[in-house]
């Protein structure tokens, strides 16, 4: 058997609308029929007992090495993970010549399938042993790290149920929609449509704050501090409690919120620093923080957003809690997954000694045990949908913070006591605009 011109078909083709790997399949004049090699279907299914049956497109058609090698890989790709349906091996007229095609959903993924499966048929043809659960871990984890992120990969089946069809321009997250000239880019929830001057207002805190205030949206006081002496300056001017954050930063990174003493203050620059020289000191708002999705001029999703934290059972420490919470499936080390694992670093440790605790204290049975101040799904947060309850006022606020920066589409952090009422009435406000806002919160 040889296997040669291995191509990817990124777009529809002659076999399907599916993306999809062909490949030519030259069998040898014994592996052009299954039923004359002794053994083998038994010992492919002994090496992969999951690969489905192997059985003929068409009726009367005889089944082939190149067959084999068909089914393993797409069912390599399932057992992975990967939602992969179609697959069709041809026979040419060169006798003995075969094409596969096996869709993919990430082409790295179904090339290593395709380079796997062709390994596991010669070893079930010479009676050799394959290790099937290894080979399916390493493609997990190159799917793990090739596929599209929750945010681009809901708009990108979004658009596959629409019938739209569309390509990864990178490995990263900018993917084409479309063929031809009214094709349209996006890279994650960013459009190609977005003002590169409005990303880069929302980028910059402190600008984000004056533009909202100027147009009469509830923010917090506040102001930049490029040094330490200067942010504990900033932070008596506004009052304790404060809020330190890097003024570009994102994903929650170097925040510290509710600060009551000048050391949280130097512990939350020092944090802050490492992300952005320029630190932003803020008035703390009390209560619940909320993130509001925004598309045009409408408020299409709302969800509350808890810090990462730990509930005490009497009997373990808090580091062998958050160890049992990152155990959870959901949790991952990025963005992949519906939620993040929670970090133990300088600022998890300074909240627990604001509590009085350390990594090996052991918390009393229900006690709450909070890690982060900042409510963040990047930093090991939760989520809680609330689009529903939303008032319309607060609705119309998070709309006029999108229009006043220039996105379309725009994720609103919003700190206050309840959506229920409009900002005004619980001395609620905005403290952050984003220009590609994560939607896995609001999808999971």
């Amino acid at each position: 058997m040889e296997v040669s011109r291995i191509r990817a078909l990124r777009g529809p083709n002659l076999w399907s609308r599916h993306t999809a790997i062909e490949a030519v399949v030259i069998c040898e004049p014994a592996e052009r029929a299954l039923s004359n090699m002794a053994g083998f279907d038994v010992r492919l299914r002994e090496l992969f007992p999951l690969i489905g049956e192997v059985r003929p497109a068409a009726g009367g058609e005889v089944l082939s090495m190149a067959h084999a090698i068909e089914f393993a890989a797409l069912g390599l790709q399932a057992q992975a993970g990967c939602p992969v349906t179609f697959s069709r091996t041809t026979e040419t007229s060169d006798a003995g010549v075969y094409l596969v095609v096996v869709e993919y959903s990430e082409e790295a993924v179904g090339r290593k399938a395709f380079e796997i499966a062709e390994a596991l048929c010669r070893a079930a043809a010479a009676g050799e042993a394959f290790d099937t659960n290894a080979a399916l871990s390493e493609l997990r984890e190159l799917d793990e790290d090739e596929r599209l992120g929750p945010s681009t990969g809901s708009i990108v089946w979004a658009a596959v149920a629409r019938g739209i069809p569309y390509r990864r321009l990178t490995s990263g997250s900018m993917v084409q929609f479309g063929w031809g000239s009214k094709q349209r880019r996006i890279q994650a929830a960013e459009i190609d449509r977005t003002s590169a001057i409005a990303e880069s207002i929302a980028q910059d805190k402190d600008l984000t704050k004056k533009l909202l205030d100027a147009a009469g949206v509830p923010v917090p006081k506040g102001r930049p501090a490029n040094s330490l002496e200067d942010a504990q300056a900033a932070a008596l001017e506004v009052g304790f409690p404060v809020v330190l954050k890097p003024q570009d930063g994102n994903q929650g990174k170097g925040v510290t919120v509710n600060i009551t003493t000048p050391e949280g203050v130097a512990a939350a620059y020092r944090a802050a620093t490492e992300i952005s020289d320029e630190v932003l000191v803020e008035k703390y708002l009390p209560g619940h923080d909320f993130r509001m999705l925004v598309v045009g001029d409408k408020l299409v999703a709302a969800a509350r957003r808890e810090p990462p934290l730990v509930i005490g059972d009497g009997v373990h420490t808090v580091r062998e809690l958050v160890d049992e919470v990152n155990r959870d499936p959901r949790r991952g080390t990025g963005h992949a997954t519906s939620l993040t694992k929670i970090r133990f670093d300088d600022i998890a440790l300074a909240r627990l000694a604001e509590q009085g605790m350390k990594a090996d204290s052991i918390p009393a049975k229900g006690e709450r045990v909070i890690l982060r101040n900042n409510a963040n799904l990047s930093t090991g947060g939760t989520a809680t949908d609330v689009t529903d309850d939303v008032h319309p006022d607060l609705a119309a606020r998070a709309v006029a913070a999108a229009q006043m920066i220039g996105l379309d589409i725009c994720g609103v952090d919003v700190v206050c006591e309840s959506v229920h009422k409009p900002l005004e009435e619980q001395s609620g406000g905005i403290v952050e605009v984003n220009a590609a806002p994560g939607l896995r919160m609001h999808l999971s």
